[in-house]
């Protein structure tokens, strides 16, 4: 395709805005909704601040009623009622990375200067989150061993043997909450990403739900002294309050830590499971860098070359993990 054919823009801007909007399943929308839709209305936006003034034209159209408004308004404002290109025919980019021929060179140099950024961040995103979706088959295991360890009498009739695998598991998901819980605040690499969010958020009420060890008369693993502080989300133990309920009640208390290991499993399976949230945020995310990747040349081309990305710390640490598992 040339740069800017009478329809190159117009088919490269409608196939960016199909492939940030492309899921796997359509049963993966609540995990990709945050994602796509936020690529979209980004870009949308970006049509009202730049394209309107690359090509000065779409007068009395200020709104973005949705992506096909958005790209009809585009097409409007690239193309005369007589399918004439509004811009001028191509003379190539400047030495400065501008494509010369638009009506506003530096308003499409900046999308592709934020199409650079974007490319590095969905990259550290991606690398990221991948190391989330392995820990969360950690916690799945956690979970499943200590329910295991309830079913053969490992540690079923030896107090102290139980309440070391209770301690464990405590370790264990303190583990998992100091290394993902300041990700997903603001700053971190999956701040306001769904999927990352909700992963936390639903081990989290596993370990409070009360209805674990209810046939047994405990009210979730409060009564057996683990609890979740509110403030830390980290997880502790009573001992003594364990032991108490052991003495006076251990049939109940050995079923309920079974049950409690055994949903807290099937819920972090089931974050990891195909269609849900985790897998159908990654896929998201490789198909708009692959995305970008194929069509670089020919969005460079339109639009120029943009400023190299400048990613922080952060994301350079995340970018180098993203670029080793490419090497795999």
């Amino acid at each position: 395709m040339s740069p800017l054919s009478s329809l190159g823009i117009a088919s490269t801007a409608f196939n960016f805005f199909s492939a940030l909007g492309t899921g796997a399943s359509s049963k993966a929308d609540a995990g990709r909704s945050d994602f796509a839709a936020s690529l979209a209305l980004r870009l949308a936006e970006q049509r009202t601040q730049s394209f309107d003034a690359l090509f000065g034209a779409m007068a009395g159209k200020s709104a973005v009623d949705g992506l096909g408004s958005s790209l009809e308004s585009l097409y409007d404002g690239l193309f005369g009622a007589n399918g004439a290109f509004a811009a001028g025919s191509a003379n190539g980019l400047s030495a400065s990375g501008r494509n010369l021929s638009l009506f506003d060179p530096e308003s499409a140099y900046r999308m592709m200067t934020d199409i650079n950024g974007r490319e590095v961040t969905y990259k550290a995103q991606f690398a990221e989150l991948s190391e989330m979706k392995a820990a969360v088959g950690d916690m799945q295991r956690a979970g499943a061993a200590l329910a295991a360890k309830m079913a053969d009498g490992t540690a079923a009739d030896d107090d102290p043997a139980l309440a070391a695998e209770l301690q464990s598991f405590v370790a264990a998901y303190n583990e998992w909450v100091g290394r993902f819980e300041d990700t997903v605040r603001g700053g971190g690499l999956l701040a306001g990403t769904q999927a990352a969010e909700i992963s936390l958020y639903e081990l989290r009420q596993s370990v409070e739900n009360i209805f674990n060890g209810a046939m047994g008369g405990v009210r979730g693993m409060s009564d057996l002294g683990l609890s979740i502080d509110p403030a830390t989300h980290r997880a502790t133990l009573d001992v003594d309050r364990l032991n108490t309920v052991l003495a006076n009640n251990r049939d109940g208390a050995v079923a309920a830590v079974a049950e409690f290991g055994q949903n807290f499993a099937r819920s972090a399976e089931l974050l990891v499971s195909e269609n849900n949230f985790i897998p159908n945020r990654l896929d998201n995310l490789d198909r708009v860098i692959d995305y970008i990747a194929d069509n670089r040349s020919s969005l460079q081309a339109e639009f120029g070359l943009g400023d190299p990305a400048r990613p922080s710390a952060l994301v350079a640490k995340a970018l180098a993990a993203y670029e080793r598992m490419q090497m795999i």
